[in-house]
Formats: structure tokens, C-alpha cells, sequence
């Protein structure tokens, strides 16, 4: 195996794809939607590319079976055969992309899911019907807490979700869906904070499995930043877009 470099390659970039595709849910993950597969597929096929150039030796055992194939006036009938089977597979997947469909959808994709009842994250309990921005009614530091933010939005989530807050960060077009807009009033200003709470700090694997398959790409936000964090770029979310977030039914009594 290490001095068929151009075989390892092919087992290492398969057994990736299997990883990714089959295996994580095996072990209780959440399907990956097929545009996130895609990208990570890039980023595997790129690394193991590296590993198996790094010196000139190895570089050499890799090319040297596509030299013979292609190279090698011998080797004419294993060529056409090669580029035959490429060629109609590149049509197949083509026409497998871009065919019509006609049938319904098989599955109904729920935008905003009903969140639990309770959330245990951070090494609590929140109860999600009382749960509230505890740093929303502190006036003196509101602006600080925006700032900041906005701080831990931009190290972490506009590569996805854009540097505007419209969906369109650098990497939003291998998302399906595609990563939410928070400038649209059909988003964060239809939701309380305690939702996104939730859907901030659990990610894609959070969601409710009685409506699996879900097709998201958040990660699990609990273990990159902390409670205070992720209600401080909630607040930033709402103040950039000017959206007010939906009030509790029995605060919206209350006022009245």
C-alpha cells in the first residue's frame, strides 16, 4: 500500500465519502445533506491530495499508474475503456442533476420547528415557555453587549449567514437550504429569543426527531461559545436588522 500511492488515494478519498455518508448516521448523527458532503468531500480529497505529494518520491507513485494508462501505447484498449466509463458517468449524474421531477416532495421541511418545552444545555435546565434574554433589560451596558455581539458573529457565523446578516455568507451556496436571512421579516422577527437560544446553542443535531429528516448544517453552537455569548449575539441580530423579536403571549398580556 505505500508504494501503490495512486491505490491508497482511491481507498482513502472512498472510505471518506462512506464516513461521511453512511457511517455518522450509523453512530446516531444526523444525516448530512448532500451540499455539505460535497464540501467537506473538497476539503478530504485536498488533504489526502498533500499527504500523498509531500515529497517528490511519493508524488511519483502517485502519478505513475495514470502515466502508464494514458502514456503507455499498450495500454490503449484500458484508456478508451477509462475514458468511456468517465464519460458516461459524467452524463448519468448530469441528467440525474437536471432531470424534472414531477413527483411531490417526500417530505414536508418545517422552517421554524416547535422548540421543547425544556432545554438542558450549559450544564442547566431552561424552561424555553419562561425563558427570556436575561441582558436585553440592562440599559446602562445594552450597547456594549451589541458590540460585542457582533464580535462573536463575525469570528464565527457570517461565514455562513454573510457579513450583511442576509444568508449570503462565503460558503451559503453548498448549503441546501440555504443558511437563514436574518434581514427577512419572515425569520428572526416572527420568533421570541428563547427560540433562537435554542436553535443557536443545539445546531442542526437539536432539532425535534419527529420530523426527521432535517436538512441543516448548524453546528452545535453550546461548544464553541458560552451562554453569555449567544445571548449577546442574539441581541446583535435583532439591533443590526432593526427587528424586534416576538414578545411571550402572556408578556403581550401583560402590557394590556
Amino acid at each position: 500500500m505505500r508504494q501503490n500511492r495512486f491505490l491508497l488515494a482511491v481507498i482513502l478519498i472512498l472510505g471518506s465519502f462512506a464516513f461521511f455518508k453512511w457511517f455518522l448516521p450509523l453512530i446516531g448523527q444526523p444525516p448530512l445533506p448532500m451540499t455539505l458532503i460535497r464540501m467537506f468531500m473538497f476539503f478530504a480529497i485536498s488533504g489526502i491530495l498533500l499527504y500523498l505529494t509531500a515529497t517528490e518520491e511519493s508524488t511519483k507513485s502517485l502519478v505513475a499508474p495514470i502515466k502508464e494508462v494514458f502514456g503507455n501505447p499498450a495500454k490503449k484498449t484500458v484508456r478508451m475503456a477509462i475514458i468511456a466509463i468517465l464519460t458516461v458517468g459524467t452524463w448519468v449524474y448530469a441528467y440525474g442533476e437536471l432531470r424534472p421531477s414531477f413527483e411531490p416532495p417526500v417530505e414536508l421541511r418545517s422552517i421554524h420547528p416547535a422548540p421543547p418545552s425544556s432545554l438542558g444545555i450549559y450544564s442547566k435546565n431552561f424552561d424555553m415557555i419562561t425563558l427570556d434574554n436575561p441582558l436585553r433589560a440592562d440599559k446602562e451596558n445594552y450597547a456594549q453587549y451589541v458590540k460585542e455581539g457582533g464580535e462573536v458573529y463575525y469570528k464565527n457565523c457570517f461565514f455562513c449567514h454573510g457579513d450583511k446578516l442576509d444568508g449570503k455568507g462565503h460558503f451559503y451556496n453548498a448549503f441546501d437550504p440555504l443558511p437563514a436571512n436574518f434581514q427577512d421579516v419572515g425569520t428572526i422577527a416572527q420568533l421570541q429569543e428563547s427560540f433562537l437560544f435554542w436553535r443557536i446553542t443545539t445546531g442542526g443535531p437539536g432539532l425535534p426527531k419527529e420530523a426527521t429528516p432535517w436538512k441543516s448544517s448548524m453546528p452545535v453552537w453550546e461548544h464553541y461559545i458560552s451562554e453569555e455569548e449567544t445571548w449577546k449575539v442574539i441581541l446583535f441580530l435583532y439591533d443590526y436588522t432593526g427587528h424586534k423579536p416576538r414578545p411571550r403571549a402572556g408578556a403581550a398580556e401583560a402590557k394590556h
